[in-house]
């Protein structure tokens, strides 16, 4: 059985399939492919959102940490650590991960949803 991990100073250690995120350094505005700006408080339905995994539980297989994750922000667990605030889901919760970066897009996947 695989040991639940965490990032660094975390005082949690993470059960099951939960896994933590961090929507951290999450833009709040977006752009359109075409540049036009996104406001974070417009309505446009319902919307899927990145969050970098910072802790996993044991049973987890498919995310390691440090990945970004897609995930709908309706079906979530806040909860606060050490003064910020996390988001807890399942595994079976999380609809994509993101593939390795290359060196020409600065980390980012380039998806717009």
């Amino acid at each position: 059985m695989a040991e639940p991990a965490t990032t660094d100073g975390l005082p949690i250690r993470m059960l099951h399939d939960r896994v933590l995120v961090s929507r951290e350094g999450e833009p709040g505005e977006r752009k359109s492919g075409g540049g036009i700006v996104i406001p974070a408080t417009a309505s446009v339905g319902k919307r899927l959102a990145w969050a970098e995994v910072v802790a996993l539980g044991a049973h987890v297989r498919q995310v390691n940490l440090g990945d970004r994750v897609l995930y709908d922000p309706e079906d979530k667990a806040e909860v606060e650590l050490q003064s910020k605030d996390y988001v807890l889901l399942r595994e079976r919760d999380l609809h994509a991960v993101t593939v390795a970066a290359t060196t020409s897009d600065n980390g980012r996947t380039g998806l717009y949803l």
